[in-house]
């Protein structure tokens, strides 16, 4: 398939999918005219790709996932390293949330107090 049909099927851009091919997470072979083809086995490598980077990993992060990303991603266990990522991002978003809490909650005091700052 082309692009703009694994575009289609996947919901993702046809620039990101060229950014997932330039990171190397997908191929593509080229047709006599020089468009890229996809296989059908694409469609379920960018649907895990686009699972992972929505759940907080980066392009970067989802490359030490490359061995579960053709499958049923629960199904495959991931690699050490990928734990690991997986890991450190919790701890990231973790503090993303408990400072966005402090924060929501500190402007929830000002509120109360009946002083808004301007």
């Amino acid at each position: 398939m082309r692009i703009g049909e694994l575009a289609r099927r996947t919901g993702v851009s046809p620039r990101a999918l060229r950014h997932y091919e330039t990171a190397e997470l997908i191929a593509s072979t080229r047709a006599a005219n020089g468009y890229r083809l996809y296989g059908e086995d694409a469609v379920t490598r960018v649907s895990n790709i686009r699972y992972l980077l929505d759940a907080g990993l980066t392009l970067d992060d989802v490359s030490a996932f490359r061995s579960c990303l053709d499958g049923d991603m629960p199904s495959v266990p991931p690699s050490a390293r990928g734990l690991e990522i997986a890991r450190e991002r919790l701890a990231v978003l973790d503090a993303r949330i408990a400072a966005q809490t402090e924060a929501r909650d500190r402007l929830a005091r000002s509120l109360g107090a009946g002083s808004v700052p301007n």
